[in-house]
């Protein structure tokens, strides 16, 4: 490839990091617990990891990917992590300490990754995690007292790093990065049982971001809201808007996550992004009250649907504000559609959701059948199916799943994403598209997608039976559920015992509330389990 392709100054994810550090040393970056922390510094301890990652990679196998895994929170070590692992020339995977370590397990052997980096946070999984690690790993301790604790002769297989070890920031050497090189791989529930990796280039995260910081307007000036853990690709527009720009990511504490109002108007934000279940919450606790978000210039809501009542008391709220509702799966590298909500738009919206609009510049949406991948007519409903520069690679190691998924459709050359989402056709040029639900059993809780499947592969398997079903409820207003309910026809299973089970392998929002057993599945006329007639028994 050319070396003016391969320029990491003008392709990588890293890159506007940098830039706006160089233009920019002395502005906040970051604010974490209330505690600034400037460009240049988190440059350098960035810089700082990235060469001590470099460092150590010489004994790794040659067919080695080249990604690293972070450990970590919203942390400033945390942060640092991840744009070490950029800085390094490696994609980035981002696991949560929270989750069990029978799934962290999972994510790193599927990743195959060598690296992996820790902040306080991992100290209650790390050690369980490194004695379950199905390879002998690089791990970098950002927290030394992290590190004190794990002792050398424990783990004898894996080289343990501290922050001691790191290289001084002037031995980084900016890596060579391509277009199509991984910036991030991001696990997502899968249908089968398993999590499924997102490859999502430099080429797309970077196209998304040119678009938004064009249509928003951003500049250094701006304070960015940071609701989202980093396993959600909605934390990308955080972490990078921000960094892109010169802007500071304002992170909240355990407190102003509580009273998501007092954050807006403590951290004094002026682009604001979460999903719509926040807003909610806000309006529902009368927190949401009229003009007093006045400092909000951008507010942006994606990750569920957004509803009428919704988006009208937040605009109230923030008069001053941009509002728009953008539609995305992770696919598709966040977000790829867009609707400007006003108080005019409100009165001629058909329903109570507000639509996910028209696509981004350089992004196509076509409704089709789901069956025949035929075009349908004007007004008309099917699946939406996006192409364009922000489609990502595919499925991590998966080519059948990426091929039934990232396809042609008849009469196109072009890749088009099958997002499995319903959505009506605009009856006429300039109208909106309408989304309308799933065509399949995925669902939000919280804004986090969810893969019924997989939550019943795993009943199926720890409870040792044959069926499982599980239903998102109770539902929200957005369209998504608060939880699971899980059913099973076998009185022998100990219902608690399975799910604190189900606890230690999938992550807490995933994990039902309750498991109902049954005397037998109700079937609908086609022989299938009705899941209808489930759901009517919680009413």
């Amino acid at each position: 490839m050319p070396k003016q392709e391969r320029d990491s100054s003008c392709l990588a994810l890293h890159a506007g990091f940098l830039r706006a550090a160089a233009a920019h040393p002395d502005r906040p970056a970051l604010e974490v617990d209330g505690a600034p922390l400037s460009y240049a510094a988190l440059r350098e301890y960035s810089q700082r990891i990235a060469a001590t990652l470099v460092a150590h990679r010489g004994g790794f196998p040659p067919d080695a990917p080249p990604l690293t895994c972070v450990l970590g929170q919203r942390t400033a070590a945390g942060f640092a992590g991840i744009l070490g692992a950029l800085c390094s020339g490696h994609g980035y995977v981002p696991m949560l300490p929270s989750y069990p370590a029978a799934r962290l397990r999972v994510m790193l052997e599927r990743s195959r990754a060598r690296t992996l980096i820790v902040d306080a946070g991992a100290r209650r999984v790390l050690p369980q995690l490194l004695e379950q690690a199905p390879w002998p790993l690089v791990v970098l301790c950002l927290d030394e007292r992290l590190r004190a604790q794990l002792a050398d002769d424990a783990f004898p297989q894996h080289t343990l790093l501290g922050p001691d070890d790191l290289e001084p920031a002037r031995a980084w050497v900016e890596p060579q990065v391509g277009p199509d090189d991984i910036a991030y791989l991001l696990f997502t529930s899968g249908s089968t049982g398993q999590p499924k990796g997102v490859m999502v280039a430099h080429r797309n995260i970077r196209r998304f971001l040119d678009v938004v910081i064009e249509r928003y307007e951003l500049t250094e000036q701006d304070r960015f809201s940071h609701l989202f853990e980093v396993t959600f690709d909605l934390s990308l527009f955080d972490m990078f808007a921000a960094w892109t720009v010169g802007g500071c990511l304002c992170c909240p504490d355990m407190r102003q996550r509580m009273l998501p109002a007092r954050y807006v108007v403590d951290s004094r934000l002026s682009v604001w992004f979460s999903v719509p279940s926040t807003a909610l919450l806000m309006k529902e606790t009368r927190t949401l009250e009229e003009g007093g978000f006045l400092g909000l210039r951008v507010s942006l809501f994606c990750g569920e649907a957004l509803t009428v009542p919704v988006a009208e008391a937040w605009a109230r709220a923030a008069p001053n504000a941009r509002l728009e509702n953008i539609y995305g799966p992770t696919e598709v590298t966040l977000a790829c559609t867009t609707y400007p909500f006003t108080a005019e738009v409100a009165t001629v919206v058909a329903g109570d959701v507000v639509p996910i609009g028209e696509p981004f510049p350089g992004m196509r949406a076509t409704i089709v059948d789901p069956e025949t991948l035929l075009e349908v007519p004007p007004g008309e409903t099917g699946e939406l199916l996006m192409s364009g520069p922000q489609v990502a690679l595919g499925y991590w190691g998966d080519e059948a799943r990426t091929r039934a998924s990232f396809t042609q459709i008849p009469g196109e050359s072009a890749i088009f994403y099958r997002t499995g989402d319903r959505v009506r056709r605009p009856a006429r040029a300039g109208d909106p598209i309408e989304f309308l639900g799933r065509l399949d059993q995925q669902i939000k809780i919280r804004g986090y997608r969810v893969e019924l499947g997989e939550v019943e592969a795993t009943l199926r398997r720890e409870a040792g039976v044959d069926t499982a079903i599980a239903i998102g409820w109770p539902p929200t207003a957005s369209g998504g559920a608060e939880g699971i309910v899980a059913f099973l026809d076998d009185d022998s299973v100990d219902t608690a015992a399975l799910l604190r089970t189900l606890g230690q392998h999938l992550p807490r929002y995933m994990v039902p509330k309750q498991v109902r057993v049954i005397d037998a599945f109700p079937l609908n006329t086609n022989g299938k389990i009705d899941r209808n007639a489930l759901k009517a028994t919680l009413q």
